[in-house]
């Protein structure tokens, strides 16, 4: 299989805390499902690691960036805040624009590469 040079981009938000494409879609999941187990899961990682990281964002901003409620009778769950809903639009805005500013440099570089082939 043949891998692509491609762009990852990944914000400095403390001197110790990064957002990037695994936040993002840790994000991504939770809003679509309504379940930090389940969104976890989907990207192969367990409960603790998932809360964990929504512990970080959520400490990082001035808002927390999910809610989650507690199981029982009516069930648990979790769903972004207006302001996580609105730093995983801006970041995959900015995902976006620099992909779009860098499309020609990426096609350039990729048919500079190495073929894995010549590796083997």
């Amino acid at each position: 299989m043949r891998v692509y040079p491609h762009l990852n981009l990944r914000l400095s938000l403390t001197s110790e805390t990064l957002f990037g494409p695994g936040k993002a879609a840790l994000l991504q999941g939770v809003s679509e499902t309504g379940s930090i187990a389940a969104a976890g899961r989907a990207m192969g990682m367990s409960y603790k690691r998932a809360w964990y990281l929504i512990d970080t964002l959520n400490t990082s901003f001035v808002e927390p960036l999910i809610v989650s409620t507690k199981g029982g009778k009516a069930g648990g769950g979790a769903k972004l805040t207006p302001t996580g809903a609105e730093v995983l639009a801006l970041y995959r805005h900015m995902e976006r624009a620099a992909l779009d500013a860098t499309a020609q440099d990426l096609e350039r570089i990729t048919a500079l590469a190495t073929s894995p082939q010549a590796n083997d």
